[in-house]
């Protein structure tokens, strides 16, 4: 397991781990569903990374953002075809929040919400640009 491993609470923890398997390749580790059907975690490997699902518990405080109203959190993934990532998303129901676009800082990046309420930003690093071009870029850009 990654030292920092990501626990999404989502309305449908079944459904949003086969979207996540169709969008992001993710594959599913483990599952633990308790009594009634409810998950309490599905385990998935991203890359390198496990990520885990569990369905809303109201009653105990443990909901999504949908619930919430939204999310400002967003999970980076390096994809090799980001732009087919993307599009795949798209077509499967995520909302795009930042467009894809090759970016001032070397990377081919965008933003989406999935249908579970979680903002994932997608990227793949096309060229090295040195730190000072980063921080004049981004000092133009957020008006420094």
């Amino acid at each position: 397991m990654s030292t920092i491993s990501p626990h999404l609470v989502v309305k449908n923890a079944i459904d949003a781990a086969r979207w996540y398997g169709e969008v992001l390749g993710a594959e599913e580790i483990s599952r633990l569903e308790l009594p009634g059907g409810q998950v309490l975690t599905i385990g998935l490997r991203i890359g390198d990374t496990e990520v885990h699902l569990a369905d809303e518990h109201p009653d105990m405080g443990i909901v999504s953002p949908v619930t919430l109203g939204g999310t400002y959190m967003a999970l980076q993934v390096e994809i090799d075809d980001v732009d087919a990532t993307f599009e795949r998303a798209l077509s499967a129901g995520a909302t795009q929040f930042h467009p894809l676009s090759d970016t001032f800082y070397g990377d081919r990046a965008g933003q989406f919400i999935d249908p579970f309420g979680h903002r994932w930003g997608v990227f793949k690093h096309i060229r090295t640009v040195a730190p000072e071009e980063i921080a004049a870029a981004a000092a133009a850009m957020f008006g420094g």
